[in-house]
This record gives structure tokens, C-alpha cells and sequence, in this order.
């Protein structure tokens, strides 16, 4: 069977990659030069396996309330709010209470541990490096409350067979030697024991080789103008370079999924977040990061990438603006400091990075089938593409060529969103 993949970020590489492996003829089109050049390009690096949360949460509120009394929010929302913006918020406050918390965490630990296991086959099936370290990662708290209230994630984890550990001061900074300039400071942290680490750009550009050894067609430079409806099924995708024609299609454009859809009546509820990282080269081992550290508190995650740090957060609510804001490269930086004072080399040699998140208002990405029968979704996975890339292209993988998916579907596909199925008639 032929299959177009919209879009070569790591998520559309990966489908690439397991839908030839089934024996497909795949062709990927992509309007940047390379794969992985947007989101997935620096992202955080951290596989989060077991911290998977959606933002949406009970505390989000007054957090939010708090954040903005402090005038250091990692929330950062632009005054002049588009429609959508509103539209998003709305529907991510419909999801700040304790019973859609947990329903969609638990979606999101279902689809991060099959996606851990897709990995491990994907390494299992060729020797790659991508800089990938499997030592578990450390959440921290920095008071009591904190701890008291990741009782209910644990739960949640729990029910899924997920390693996790609660530590105290001592432990964290066993387990992260260079945590010692903060000992003081910390109240304890939780360990996930089965999350790893690695560098996204790096992975998606080794399976891009592999894809290409076994006969994936990758089209570079070619922009998607809109897709072709006849009969209930998508006929063709139009670009800039000519039609391309296929059995079967899937969307993997990340944040501007949306607009390509809107054009044929579907609608995502999915948000351009955008998001921020550093890059830094490492002074010392002993200082720095040996793996994955979440300040949930700031919202940042810290990483060791060979020989260099990647610290990443911030939630900027600005749509489609690609600007790189200085304040935002400022709080990195705090972030930084707060926690691994001594393990950069200096902050002028600081890589400064943004990337629109794809992020849906209740957590779970948008995999599956859609209301034209050849089409297919592998979007909206909000900060947990990396994570949730390799277990994404399996299933959409098994979903094309009718094999019945691993692991359940329900909550995970577009039919979860009660406005997402009213598709116009008389398309093409």
C-alpha cells in the first residue's frame, strides 16, 4: 500500500519508519530542508515515561494566579489573546479538575509506556547513538506541600506498573551528585526509575537514515497547500511541487496540523504552545545533570545531552510568533542557576531555541482515524513528542495497515473532542 506522511518532525519520521517496516511504500513530505527542524529540533531530551502529566490540572488556577503576583510565571500569555488563545484556555480550564486529571494522565501514561517499548524494539532492531542514557529521571520539591500533593500522581502510577521512588534530600543528591550546592534548599524529590534521556534531533535524523536505506521516499522543500476530498476520502495532497497520491495519509504537522484540516472541516483543538530551551556546554561532570531533573514548581526540566546541558520550559501563549524573548531566556538561565549553579562553562555560550508545542487543552495527542476513511491523525503531543514518538508511529502503523493496536485507543483519537466531526460536504 502507498502512504504519504505529512510532516518529518520525529513523530512523522517515526511513522515513516514502522509503516515501511510493515512493508509500505512511504513517501514523507516535509517543508523544511531536514527532518526534525522545528519542535522536535531542541527539545528538552528527557523521555518521560513516568513523569507524563497533562498541564491542565486542579492546581493550575491558582498557580497561575500565583505565578502572576510573583511576576515569574512559565505561563506567559500574550494580552492581545486571539480567538483561538481564549478558545484553548477555556478548554484547558474545563480540564482543571481531579476527575479529568487523572483520566487524562492516565490516557498519557498508556500511550508513554508502549512508546517506551516501541523504542526499545526500534533499538533493538539497529544499532544507533543518540546520545541516550537510561538512569531514570528526578522530580524535585522544594517544600512539603509539593510532596503531600504528588501522592496522587503516584497513585495514578501505580496502576500502570510504574517505577517510581519518593527520595529524600540525601537520596536526590545521590542520585544527582551535582545537587549539592542545594541541598539545603530541596525538601526531597520523586525518581522515575524507567524514564531515559536522549537527544531528539539526533534520533530523528538516524531514523531518517534508516528510513532511507529501506526505501522511504523523503520529499524536502515541499509545502502542503491543502488536501484533495472526493468521495468521502482524501484523493490527493496539493503542495507547491505538484500532487501527490497515495491508499493512505496521515498528519503528523504538529502545530499546524490545524490549519491544514480546518480546510476540509475537521477540527483540532490544537494550541501552538510555544516553548523555549538553552543549550550549554559542561564545565564539570561532577556539577552538572547526570540525566533528566523537572522542576515542577518552574516548569523546567534540565538535561544531560553528551556533553552539554538542555534546559527547557516555559508555556507562551503568543500563537504563531516566532520571536525569541529575551525574559524567557533570562528565567532558563534562573533555572539554571537555582539548581546546577556551578556546571556551565560561561552563559555567552548559551544556544537560545524556540519551538510551537503542539498541545491539545486536556493532554493526550489526537491518534487515529478520521471521518474521510484514508485518513489518519499522529498530532497534538504537547510536550511529550519525544516521549510519546516511537509508541505514536507504531500504533499509527497498525491502524493503517488494519492490525489491531497493542494497546487501547479510547481517549486517544479525535472522537474524545465533541466538535471535531462536523467535516463540510463538497470538498474538492
Amino acid at each position: 500500500m502507498k502512504v504519504v506522511v505529512l510532516g518529518a518532525g520525529v513523530i512523522g519520521t517515526t511513522s515513516a519508519y514502522f509503516l515501511a517496516k510493515q512493508g509500505h511504500e512511504v513517501t514523507v513530505i516535509e517543508r523544511q530542508n531536514s527532518v526534525a527542524m522545528e519542535t522536535s529540533h531542541a527539545n528538552a531530551g528527557c523521555l518521560s515515561y513516568g513523569f507524563t502529566s497533562p498541564w491542565a490540572g486542579p492546581g493550575l488556577p491558582l498557580s497561575i494566579l500565583k505565578w502572576t503576583l510573583t511576576g515569574r510565571s512559565p505561563l506567559i500569555i500574550n494580552p492581545n489573546m486571539s480567538i483561538e488563545t481564549i478558545k484553548f484556555l477555556y478548554r484547558m480550564y474545563k480540564n482543571c479538575n481531579a476527575r479529568s486529571y487523572e483520566v487524562n494522565k492516565s490516557r498519557m501514561l498508556r500511550m508513554a509506556k508502549y512508546s517506551q517499548k516501541a523504542l526499545i524494539e526500534i533499538e533493538s532492531d539497529f544499532d544507533f547513538n543518540y546520545e541516550q542514557r537510561k538512569q531514570g529521571s528526578l522530580q524535585l520539591f522544594w517544600d512539603t506541600k509539593e510532596i503531600e500533593k504528588s501522592n496522587r500522581d503516584i497513585a495514578i502510577l501505580e496502576k500502570f506498573n510504574i517505577k517510581s521512588e519518593l527520595l529524600s534530600t540525601e537520596d536526590c543528591v545521590k542520585t544527582e551528585p551535582g545537587l549539592k550546592y542545594v541541598k539545603n534548599k530541596l525538601a526531597g524529590g520523586i525518581h522515575f526509575k524507567d524514564d531515559f534521556t536522549g537527544n531528539c534531533y539526533m534520533f530523528s535524523n538516524e531514523i531518517y537514515k534508516k528510513c532511507v536505506e529501506i526505501g522511504v521516499n523523503f520529499e524536502f522543500n515541499t509545502d502542503i497547500k491543502s488536501i484533495q476530498i472526493n468521495n468521502n476520502k482524501v484523493s490527493s495532497v496539493s503542495t507547491n511541487r505538484g500532487e501527490f497520491n497515495a491508499d493512505a495519509y496521515s498528519v503528523s504537522l504538529g502545530s499546524y496540523s490545524s490549519r491544514i484540516l480546518s480546510k476540509i472541516g475537521i477540527q483540532t483543538p490544537i494550541y501552538p504552545v510555544k516553548g523555549y530551551s538553552i543549550t550549554l556546554p559542561v564545565l564539570n561532570d561532577g556539577d552538572a545533570p547526570q540525566s533528566t531533573i523537572m522542576d515542577e514548581k518552574n516548569k523546567i526540566a534540565i538535561t544531560r545531552l553528551g556533553d552539554t546541558i538542555r534546559v527547557a520550559g516555559m508555556a507562551h501563549l503568543t500563537d504563531f510568533d516566532k520571536n525569541l524573548r529575551t525574559k524567557s531566556l533570562d528565567s532558563l538561565m534562573r533555572g539554571l542557576d537555582l539548581i546546577f549553579p556551578k556546571s556551565y562553562v560561561s552563559s555567552e555560550d548559551v544556544q537560545f531555541w524556540t519551538g510551537f508545542r503542539p498541545s491539545t487543552p486536556d493532554g493526550p495527542p489526537i491518534i487515529g482515524p478520521t471521518p474521510f476513511a484514508n485518513l489518519f491523525l499522529n498530532t497534538g503531543h504537547g510536550t511529550l513528542g519525544w516521549t510519546m514518538s516511537a509508541g505514536s508511529g507504531k500504533l499509527i502503523a497498525n491502524l493503517i495497515s488494519g492490525i489491531n493496536p497493542d494497546i487501547s485507543t479510547e481517549g486517544i483519537d479525535m472522537s474524545r473532542y465533541s466538535f471535531s466531526n462536523k467535516i463540510r460536504k463538497n470538498h474538492g
